[in-house]
Protein backbone atom coordinates (compact mmCIF):
# COMPACT_ATOMS: atom_id res chain seq x y z
CA UNK A 1 0.00 0.00 0.00
CA UNK A 2 1.24 3.48 -0.99
CA UNK A 3 1.51 5.84 1.33
CA UNK A 4 -0.78 8.93 1.33
CA UNK A 5 1.68 11.51 1.45
CA UNK A 6 1.42 15.20 1.23
CA UNK A 7 2.88 15.60 -2.75
CA UNK A 8 0.43 12.98 -3.52
CA UNK A 9 -2.66 14.85 -1.64
CA UNK A 10 -1.71 17.52 -4.01
CA UNK A 11 -1.75 15.31 -6.96
CA UNK A 12 -5.54 14.46 -6.51
CA UNK A 13 -6.58 17.50 -4.99
CA UNK A 14 -5.15 19.31 -8.33
CA UNK A 15 -6.68 16.55 -10.55
CA UNK A 16 -10.41 16.86 -8.90
CA UNK A 17 -10.41 20.18 -9.06
CA UNK A 18 -9.27 21.52 -12.28
CA UNK A 19 -11.98 18.45 -13.57
CA UNK A 20 -10.55 18.42 -17.40
CA UNK A 21 -7.50 16.67 -18.91
CA UNK A 22 -3.68 17.48 -17.82
CA UNK A 23 -0.01 16.59 -19.13
CA UNK A 24 2.42 15.29 -16.34
CA UNK A 25 3.89 18.89 -16.50
CA UNK A 26 0.81 21.15 -15.84
CA UNK A 27 0.32 18.85 -12.59
CA UNK A 28 3.73 19.39 -11.18
CA UNK A 29 3.21 22.47 -11.68
CA UNK A 30 -0.54 23.29 -10.49
CA UNK A 31 0.68 20.79 -7.45
CA UNK A 32 4.34 22.63 -6.56
CA UNK A 33 2.49 25.31 -4.62
CA UNK A 34 0.82 22.72 -2.45
CA UNK A 35 3.64 21.08 -1.92
CA UNK A 36 6.53 22.45 -2.29
CA UNK A 37 9.19 19.40 -2.18
CA UNK A 38 7.14 17.65 -5.02
CA UNK A 39 9.30 16.38 -7.97
CA UNK A 40 8.44 15.88 -11.31
CA UNK A 41 9.44 12.13 -10.53
CA UNK A 42 6.83 12.02 -8.44
CA UNK A 43 4.39 13.06 -10.56
CA UNK A 44 5.20 10.34 -13.44
CA UNK A 45 5.10 7.78 -10.43
CA UNK A 46 1.30 8.68 -9.05
CA UNK A 47 0.08 9.13 -12.90
CA UNK A 48 1.11 5.70 -13.31
CA UNK A 49 -0.30 4.34 -9.82
CA UNK A 50 -3.28 5.96 -10.54
CA UNK A 51 -3.56 4.52 -13.86
CA UNK A 52 -3.41 0.98 -12.63
CA UNK A 53 -5.69 1.83 -9.93
CA UNK A 54 -8.24 2.76 -12.56
CA UNK A 55 -8.40 6.05 -10.68
CA UNK A 56 -7.53 7.98 -14.56
CA UNK A 57 -7.96 7.66 -17.60
CA UNK A 58 -5.86 8.80 -20.71
CA UNK A 59 -6.71 10.87 -22.86
CA UNK A 60 -4.98 10.86 -26.50
CA UNK A 61 -5.19 13.64 -29.17
CA UNK A 62 -3.59 14.05 -32.56
CA UNK A 63 -0.52 14.94 -32.65
CA UNK A 64 0.20 15.31 -28.69
CA UNK A 65 1.62 13.71 -25.46
CA UNK A 66 -0.76 12.18 -23.19
CA UNK A 67 -3.32 13.88 -20.96
CA UNK A 68 -5.18 12.20 -17.83
CA UNK A 69 -8.38 12.86 -16.51
CA UNK A 70 -10.45 11.13 -13.60
CA UNK A 71 -11.96 7.86 -14.63
CA UNK A 72 -15.89 7.39 -14.64
CA UNK A 73 -16.97 10.46 -16.60
CA UNK A 74 -19.93 9.80 -19.20
CA UNK A 75 -18.81 9.59 -23.05
CA UNK A 76 -17.50 13.22 -23.87
CA UNK A 77 -15.44 14.54 -26.15
CA UNK A 78 -12.42 17.57 -25.76
CA UNK A 79 -11.57 20.98 -27.02
CA UNK A 80 -8.18 22.12 -27.18
CA UNK A 81 -7.10 25.80 -26.69
CA UNK A 82 -4.66 26.83 -29.96
CA UNK A 83 -3.10 28.99 -27.39
CA UNK A 84 -2.57 28.37 -24.15
CA UNK A 85 -2.88 24.51 -25.11
CA UNK A 86 -4.85 23.23 -22.55
CA UNK A 87 -7.41 20.66 -23.10
CA UNK A 88 -10.93 21.24 -21.44
CA UNK A 89 -14.00 18.91 -21.56
CA UNK A 90 -16.80 18.95 -23.92
CA UNK A 91 -20.41 18.01 -22.20
CA UNK A 92 -22.54 15.89 -24.76
CA UNK A 93 -22.01 14.30 -27.68
CA UNK A 94 -23.82 15.10 -31.43
CA UNK A 95 -23.94 11.05 -31.67
CA UNK A 96 -25.32 11.31 -35.04
CA UNK A 97 -22.59 10.28 -38.02
CA UNK A 98 -24.89 7.10 -39.19
CA UNK A 99 -25.57 9.34 -42.31
CA UNK A 100 -21.94 10.09 -43.03
CA UNK A 101 -20.37 6.74 -42.96
CA UNK A 102 -19.66 5.13 -46.20
CA UNK A 103 -22.71 2.49 -47.59
CA UNK A 104 -21.55 -1.01 -46.22
CA UNK A 105 -19.21 0.33 -43.30
CA UNK A 106 -20.36 -0.52 -39.80
CA UNK A 107 -19.50 2.81 -37.24
CA UNK A 108 -18.36 1.00 -34.34
CA UNK A 109 -17.13 4.49 -32.32
CA UNK A 110 -16.13 7.94 -32.60
CA UNK A 111 -14.06 10.54 -31.46
CA UNK A 112 -14.53 14.06 -31.90
CA UNK A 113 -11.59 16.87 -30.79
CA UNK A 114 -12.12 20.32 -31.17
CA UNK A 115 -10.02 23.10 -31.25
CA UNK A 116 -9.56 27.12 -30.64
CA UNK A 117 -9.19 29.25 -28.42
CA UNK A 118 -10.51 29.33 -24.96
CA UNK A 119 -12.66 31.31 -22.87
CA UNK A 120 -9.42 32.70 -20.53
CA UNK A 121 -7.51 33.32 -24.06
CA UNK A 122 -10.25 35.06 -26.29
CA UNK A 123 -10.71 37.70 -23.16
CA UNK A 124 -6.99 38.40 -22.92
Amino acid sequence: MERNTVQRRAIYHVLEETGRPMGPNEIFDAAKPHAPGLGIATVYRTIKRLLEEGYLQQVDLPGEAPRYETAGKAHHHHFRCSHCHKVFDLQGCPNDFGGIVPKGFQLEGHEVYLFGRCEECTAA
